[in-house]
């Protein structure tokens, strides 16, 4: 009774026979309906990008590694240079303007603006701090002893009265703050040092540019 049983071996041979077929020549031919297994699952798209697009680098642990990438990343992608000032143009501009995107993190929200607006709105003491810098350092290069004196006591009241007019500066714009903004953590001693800051900048010079006029009343 042998002739009953199939074993493996020959339901194997059947089953590759009925997929592949030969002629009298001995060579194989594969019937057109015919599909191959792939022997593993399709790949998914993220999986397949990934391979062609190789392994995603780390973000950069220094500052020094951030620039390196950025240099070689600007070697792949060549820029010419009147597009280099294009965007720089651009930035300057919108930074002027006092738009938060191209703002330093320093200058960005609306309390900063606020800030900004209360000092540009007065003419301050501190505005002469950068002139009278200047002024002594060539009084000091003058060879008489009469002027140097004076030049040193003028600098020295000029800097006691900057300095306690940036302090109660800073007190008026930080009180005005939490009442204009309630709801925000107001730091005193942080928003009185951006005053003063602000105040002590020549008025041409100070970027985001004056939005306000002095004497202009600001809500």
């Amino acid at each position: 009774m042998r002739f009953l049983r199939r074993n493996t071996t020959t339901a194997a041979d059947e089953a590759e026979g009925t997929a592949v077929e030969t002629d009298e020549s001995g060579e194989s031919h594969v019937p057109r309906a015919y599909t191959p297994a792939k022997g593993r699952a399709t790949p998914k798209r993220r999986e397949a990008e990934g391979k062609r697009r190789g392994p995603v680098a780390p973000p950069p642990r220094t500052t020094r590694e951030a620039m390196k990438r950025s240099r070689e990343q600007r070697k792949k992608n060549p820029v010419s240079k009147e597009e280099r000032r294009a965007a720089a143009k651009e930035r300057r501009e919108r930074m002027n303007a006092g738009d938060d995107r191209y703002l330093l993190p320093r200058d960005r929200g609306p309390v900063k603006a606020y800030v900004r607006d209360l000092v540009d709105s007065r003419r301050h003491v501190l505005g002469l701090f950068m002139p009278l810098a200047v002024g002594v350092f060539i009084a000091l290069l003058i060879p008489y002893p009469v002027v140097q004196q004076y030049a040193t006591l003028l600098c020295t009241v000029m800097l006691l009265g900057m300095v306690v007019e940036g302090f109660l500066n800073g007190r008026r714009v930080a009180k005005q703050v939490r009442e204009k903004f309630p709801k925000e953590t107001v730091k005193g001693a942080s928003i009185g040092w951006y005053a003063f800051i602000r105040a002590s900048q020549i008025r041409k010079l100070r970027v985001p540019k004056p939005r306000v006029r002095p004497g202009d009343a600001i809500d």
